[in-house]
């Protein structure tokens, strides 16, 4: 974290020395009492995530990542937030700094919320008291900012008759004028989700009290009742992070509010609607069809998966079982990518999935999983952590560089070397005007460990295969659970189990649909043939006579400390095949391996590559390969692949995910 703190005590213009000093001091003065507890809120999910603080990363996959995240990448982003001015704007708009609003877009000050959510996901996994003082003082920063009576939206206080230069949507004047372009509950939404994660990781209350003040504010001026606004946001996810106040402080008012910001989508005599591209057009419980910008959909079904427990409202929960059916079934490419159209960041029509033009932006990677992971705590159904593994490890993490400060805001699945798919370049960006995806990535990655495993009523659920060190309270018991692999690169797993005392439980290994013969849900994407060799499971070296049930295979015993489980998931290469809908990949084909999507780049196959066909005959080699950090390449006489996340980290080529099928 050397880099990080150095680059914070010696960053220039936002911590200059006149302010700075002054941060300081406001950081050190601020209260840390926790927050107050809940009253009469029980959890109403039927599953709960093991917080990361008692998952420890032990892989060679995930934690060079989030360690890079961690050491680099927090740092760039932070140093690239200065360049810009981000840090300046509150410190301008708080009469501390004189000068106009900097930056291109309405929404960058949740950059630096963003970049606090992901170092506070660090601190709970590895407290680190320089670290916890540095985001003190970004967060005095950003008090800074704040209005007397809550308000938090930079550039309408340094100036509502100047947006930001290059964002001609917003309306110039007052608070809420354009709900629908300003991104001031957006602002919001991040803020919180953010606040709630530093409280949760230092027990300090310093950026919390900035969200509740900010929070009272949006009951105060929302809703019902006499002289409040009739409106909703266009860009959604001030609705979840509405619901994590609540669940944080039990105020019944937030998760009201959340409540009728989606209970008024497409409700014509509430306000102006705008439309599918922000899911306005009709009420949330009457859509079918995930459509519009791709991020603002997900975040929205996250929050409606939200009501539907929290409320127990049937008519929420079957809005979202609809929703996700269309999304998975017909809207989803390969690598778990999502939003087909450059035009409006969308959702395209049923089966519309360019490969060239993809969208697949990577903040709507990330808002999948969000929402998956509320699905399958609802419900425990494994199709939803089939989908989110296969977003993982594809179309989310090929947004971040293998050196971790470069981009892809979209995500292609095939390139000409021609074509700017990623804003300008074929190749990923430094930075983006835009800077959504980067910081995104940041407040993300940091908590992949929260998604290994969950509990149930006297069940441990293994969500996700990373080798690992897990300690997971069951009823009176503390179970320690190790767990050994090299997965992705190899389906072998081994967990010992090792409870603090004998106990009685069920332990559930999830199965992945890929070792099922399936790549995802539904019928958008099938295997060619079937696998040759099934997974197994065996317990103390005994291989057990279990049939994989519901996606799971299910041990319940009374356990003892040393039970070992080890799992087999073979892992051939396997040939996938589009529904016939999918126009583009008629007639073509791609190779998996394990959760892995390939990618055949050209300068791997710099005579060939035009010429590729893969016949389904083909057979495919294994090799591992000192390159790209250390892959397994698929490879045979014709071609050479990689795995798709690690595609364009060479410099600029071509590369395709969807090979020509070779005729007989």
């Amino acid at each position: 974290m050397t880099t990080f703190i150095h680059f914070a005590l010696t960053a220039r213009g936002c911590c200059a020395v006149v302010c700075f000093s002054c941060c300081l001091w406001l950081a050190a003065c601020q209260p840390t009492a926790p927050a107050a507890a809940p009253e009469n809120v029980a959890p109403a999910y039927a599953l709960a995530p093991v917080d990361i603080q008692n998952v420890k990363m032990e892989d060679n996959f995930w934690l060079p990542i989030i360690r890079r995240v961690q050491e680099k990448t927090i740092a760039y982003a932070l140093q690239k937030c200065e360049e810009e001015g981000r840090m300046d704007n509150f410190l301008i708009a708080g009469g501390q700094l004189p000068g106009t609003v900097k930056g291109a877009m309405p929404f960058d000050d949740t950059d630096l919320y963003k970049i606090i959510e992901g170092a506070s996901n660090s601190l709970i996994s590895s407290p680190n008291d320089e670290l916890s003082h540095l985001l003190d003082t970004l967060i005095a920063i950003i008090a800074v900012g704040q209005e007397e009576d809550g308000y938090l939206t930079t550039w309408r206080t340094i100036n509502p008759a100047a947006p930001p230069a290059k964002w001609v949507a917003v309306d110039q004047g007052v608070r809420w004028e354009s709900l629908g372009a300003s991104h001031e509950l957006y602002n919001a939404g991040h803020l919180y989700e953010a606040a709630v994660v530093h409280h949760l990781a230092t027990n300090k209350r310093n950026f919390l009290d900035i969200a509740l003040k900010n929070a009272d504010l949006m009951v105060a001026t929302f809703g019902e009742g006499a002289g409040k606004i009739q409106d909703v946001p266009g860009h959604q996810i001030i609705e979840t992070g509405l619901i994590k106040l609540y669940q944080l402080t039990g105020k019944q008012a937030y998760l009201e509010l959340a409540r009728y910001f989606l209970d008024n989508r497409g409700n014509a005599d509430n306000h102006k609607l705008y439309g599918p591209y922000s899911q306005d057009h009709l009420p949330v419980t009457q859509q079918t069809e995930v459509v519009g910008h791709a991020v603002r959909a997900v975040y929205m079904y996250a929050a409606m998966t939200d009501v539907a427990v929290l409320m127990n409202d049937e008519a929420y929960a079957s809005a979202v079982d609809r929703l996700w059916e269309n999304m998975v079934g017909k809207k989803t490419y390969l690598t778990g990518g999502i939003g087909a159209r450059h035009e409006g960041e969308s959702f395209g029509e049923n089966y519309e999935l360019p490969n060239l033009t993809a969208y697949a932006e990577t903040c709507a990677a990330i808002g999948s999983v969000y929402w998956a992971q509320r699905l399958h705590r609802k419900t425990g159904k494994v199709e939803y952590l089939d989908v989110m593994e296969r977003t993982l490890y594809n179309g989310l993490i090929a947004g971040l560089s293998l050196d971790g400060t470069k981009f892809f805001y979209p995500n292609a699945l095939a390139s000409d070397g021609v074509y700017l798919s990623n804003f300008g370049s074929c190749t990923r960006q430094n930075w983006f005007d835009c800077s959504c995806c980067p910081t995104n990535l940041i407040r993300f990655l940091p908590a992949v460990p929260g998604l290994l495993y969950a509990t149930g009523e006297q069940s441990i659920f293994t969500n996700l295969y990373a080798a690992s060190t897990a300690e997971i309270a069951l009823g009176n018991t503390m179970f320690s659970l190790r767990q050994r692999t090299d997965y992705p690169w190899d389906g072998q797993v081994s967990i010992e189990v090792n409870p603090a005392a004998p106990s009685s439980a069920t332990l559930k290994f999830r199965v992945p649909s890929w070792a099922r013969n399936v790549p995802m849900p539904g019928e958008l994407y099938a295997y060619l043939g079937q696998a040759e060799q099934s997974p197994t499971i065996s317990l103390n070296g005994e291989v057990l006579d279990l049939r994989v049930e519901n996606g799971y295979f299910t041990v319940t015993r009374n356990w003892q400390a040393g039970d070992r489980v080890e799992l087999s998931f073979p892992m051939p290469v396997r040939k996938v095949v589009a529904a016939e809908q999918v126009e583009e990949n008629r007639e073509h084909l791609a190779l998996e391996r394990g959760p892995l999507v390939y990618a055949v780049e050209s300068i791997d196959n710099p005579s060939s590559f035009e010429n590729i066909e893969v016949s389904v005959d083909d057979a495919f080699a294994v090799e591992a390969q000192d390159i790209l950090g250390g892959i397994q390449v698929v490879r045979n006489a014709q071609l050479t692949a990689v795995p798709y996340y690690a595609w364009s980290n060479r410099g600029v080529g071509k590369m395709k995910v969807w090979l020509k099928r070779a005729t007989p």
